[in-house]
């Protein structure tokens, strides 16, 4: 899986090697009837993180970047579920799916500190 940038603060680029990492896991696992289910929901959780996030870059308002980052939150969230899943569909692959859920982890705490500093009261100028 590919490292994390190098710039400390590059959410955008975090957020899509996220996501290729997420396709790359996926592209190497095993298919049934069951796993190829949990894997086409946890490729779309995965990588709308991301674009999520790429879109909250483009808002037209504060309302807007807030919605799109609780989105970024909310599909994180869902992503750690389907790896909740997965690991029970599909038993050989636990440190994989712990080091993701390990990122998708990190990055719902992220999500979270930013819906908070939103949520906080704008302070005046004195």
């Amino acid at each position: 899986m590919e490292q994390l940038p190098t710039r400390k603060n590059d959410l955008l680029e975090r957020t899509a090697i996220f996501g290729e990492n997420i396709i790359e896991f996926c592209m190497k696992l095993e298919k049934n009837n069951i796993s190829t289910i949990i894997i086409k929901q946890l490729v779309r959780s995965g990588t709308s993180v991301g674009a999520n996030y790429y879109e909250a870059n483009s808002a037209c308002s504060r309302k807007d970047f807030s919605n799109k980052i609780f989105l970024c939150k909310k599909e994180a969230e869902e992503t750690k579920y389907w790896l909740r899943m997965l690991a029970k569909c599909l038993v050989n692959y636990d440190d994989q799916i712990n080091e993701i859920a390990n990122e998708t982890q990190a990055l719902v705490m992220i999500f979270q500190k930013i819906v908070n500093t939103l949520r906080e009261p704008k302070k005046e100028n004195i």
